[in-house]
C-alpha cells in the first residue's frame, strides 16, 4: 500500500521548480537569439566594407565604392546603411598605398533587455593599384 501523502505533497514542487528556472531561461534564449543578430549584422558589415575597398582599389571611385559597401549588405535593412555611414580613407587611391573603407553602424536591438542600439563597426583594407 502506497502513502498518498508523500506524493500530494511532491506534485506542486516540480511547478514551482519550473517558475523559478523559467524566467532565466528565457532570459538565455533571448539572450541567444540577440547574440546571433547582432553577429550576423558584424559578419555582413565587415563583408560590405571589404567589398567597397575592393571596389575602390581597382576603380579609384570612392562614390563607386560607397556604393558598393551599401549594396553588399543587404541583410543590413533596419535601419539600412546611409552614405554617411561609409568612410573610404584616403580619397584617393595612389598605386601601393592602402584604401580603408570604414562603416559605422548602430544596430536595433531585438528584445530591448540589452539597450535600445549597439554600435558595430565594419572595416575593409586592401591594397590599391587592382
Amino acid at each position: 500500500m502506497t502513502d498518498n501523502r508523500t506524493d500530494t505533497g511532491q506534485r506542486g514542487a516540480a511547478a514551482v521548480e519550473f517558475a523559478l528556472v523559467l524566467p532565466v531561461l528565457l532570459l538565455l534564449i533571448m539572450g541567444l537569439i540577440e547574440f546571433s543578430l547582432i553577429f550576423n549584422s558584424q559578419i555582413s558589415l565587415t563583408n560590405a566594407a571589404r567589398e567597397g575597398a575592393r571596389v575602390m582599389a581597382i576603380h579609384n571611385d570612392p562614390a563607386a565604392a560607397t556604393s558598393a559597401a551599401i549594396a553588399a549588405a543587404p541583410s543590413v535593412n533596419d535601419p539600412a546603411i546611409a552614405a554617411g555611414d561609409v568612410t573610404v580613407s584616403p580619397s584617393d587611391c595612389a598605386a601601393g598605398s592602402t584604401v580603408t573603407v570604414t562603416i559605422h553602424y548602430s544596430a536595433k536591438l531585438l528584445t530591448g533587455f540589452f539597450g535600445v542600439t549597439l554600435p558595430l563597426t565594419g572595416k575593409g583594407v586592401m591594397l590599391c593599384g587592382g
